[in-house]
């Protein structure tokens, strides 16, 4: 690779929750770098966000060993190895859970959101499904790189909503496409040209959704350190309420 990657990773349980429903996945022999934010009655939320990064991780490495190893599914012909072999591991987690649930009573009905990176050849690979998301802060500038699978988001794109309506609006936990779900998802992936100075920064909505943007841009500059950023981050969240899970993972381009 052209550059390095620098990572970090924290998870914690929040102000408001008596478990830990999210996971997080660092495998840098892969530079693969996952949140995953489960759901489901009964701590089961938390055993779908861990199958979704055990498979995935476990997909890498069979493929890292085998690249002629039979896939779960169809590539897609438009798409290079890289991205069908993200896409394929998202997928196979997704099935994974809708197993678990559909053997396990207690498990009916769990899932998990799923956003990360993959750094490969000089691109910066970003998956999700759900509401956890992927930001860029490129030049100063933060930006977010992924669209909420959400109830709120489809709201907002289907009628301009206001500042109020947007703050007020009654059911901003609702996603509309996650992990677990069903036997088959749909998983958006784009590929962006990394650049040396890039700091990507995967998180649960419980780090999103408490603090706002530009005061996670201040924190990100005021500390150069990646494990201080993570838990500067976590503290405010927590500051803020922590009405939930808060889970980030950062990864920064550095000179080889």
């Amino acid at each position: 690779m052209p550059f390095r990657v620098q990572h970090a990773g924290l998870t914690n349980v929040g102000m408001k929750r008596t478990h830990n429903e999210d996971n997080l996945l660092t495998l840098p022999e892969e530079q693969l770098f996952l949140v995953a934010d489960g759901m489901g009655g009964h701590a089961s939320g938390e055993i779908a966000s861990q199958i979704a990064v055990e498979a995935i991780a476990n997909f890498f490495k069979a493929t890292r060993q085998d690249e002629e190893i039979t896939w779960p599914y169809k590539i897609d012909k438009n798409r290079p190895y890289d991205e069908n072999r993200f896409i394929m591991s998202v997928k196979l987690a997704n099935l994974r859970i809708h197993e678990a649930a559909q053997r396990e009573a207690r498990y009916r009905g769990m899932g998990t959101t799923l956003a990360g990176m993959n750094f490969v050849d000089g691109n910066a690979l970003i998956a999700h499904v759900g509401d956890s998301r992927v930001y860029l802060v490129r030049n100063g500038q933060l930006s977010q790189l992924t669209e909420d699978h959400s109830l709120l988001n489809d709201y907002i794109k289907a009628r301009k909503l206001t500042e109020d309506e947007i703050a007020n609006f009654p059911h901003k936990n609702v996603i509309v496409r996650a992990l677990g779900m069903k036997d088959t998802v749909l998983v958006d992936l784009s590929r962006h040209l990394a650049e040396q100075g890039d700091l990507y920064l995967a998180c649960s909505d419980g780090l999103s959704g408490m603090v706002p943007d530009p005061r996670m841009l201040e924190i990100i500059k005021a500390n150069s350190d990646l494990q201080a950023i993570a838990q500067k981050l976590i503290e405010e969240a927590n500051k803020n309420g922590g009405v939930d899970n808060i889970t980030t993972v950062i990864a920064r381009v550095v000179e080889a």
